[in-house]
């Protein structure tokens, strides 16, 4: 996890993105400045690679799918996304790194947030002998019900 908070970022502002992608260790490549503004420009989101490369295309970042999916982990890996596996072929990359859960709208392939407040653990197992709980992810999944 970073020092840093996203958060509290102003909107479009490349030098910002470029200090912060600078400050978790990552060479501030046009392309990734280019996706951390449409990553991080607006409100805390859930994206897909697919959902991201779709809004590369839109804004004329010339970037392959390939390309999405390195620079997804590598924000990852440094801190700055949180990874929520779906299953295993689908996951959603979260601007909040915050402590939470989140509901799966199956039926709109869309993630809504929890608070971490809201989901309560009577108790966790205990991690295998030399290891520890380094985080807890709930997705619990949800679809219209029927009128």
């Amino acid at each position: 996890m970073t020092d840093f908070d996203l958060a509290d970022r102003p909107a479009s502002h490349t030098p910002c993105l470029t200090a912060v992608l600078r400050m978790a260790g990552l060479r501030p490549t046009r392309q990734r400045v280019a996706l951390a503004e449409l990553l991080f420009g607006g409100p805390h989101r859930h994206v897909s690679a697919e959902q991201l490369h779709s809004e590369a295309n839109a804004a004329d970042v010339g970037v392959s799918l390939a390309t999405i999916y390195n620079t997804l982990h590598q924000f990852h890996e440094a801190g700055l996304l949180r990874e929520v596996a779906i299953d295993a072929s689908r996951s959603y990359f979260d601007t909040d790194t915050s402590d939470h859960h989140h509901f799966f709208v199956e039926d709109e392939q869309r993630m809504i947030d929890i608070p971490a407040s809201s989901v309560e653990f009577k108790a966790l197992p205990q991690p295998p002998k030399g290891m520890e709980v380094a985080h807890v992810d709930v997705v619990i999944r949800v679809r219209k019900a029927p009128v």
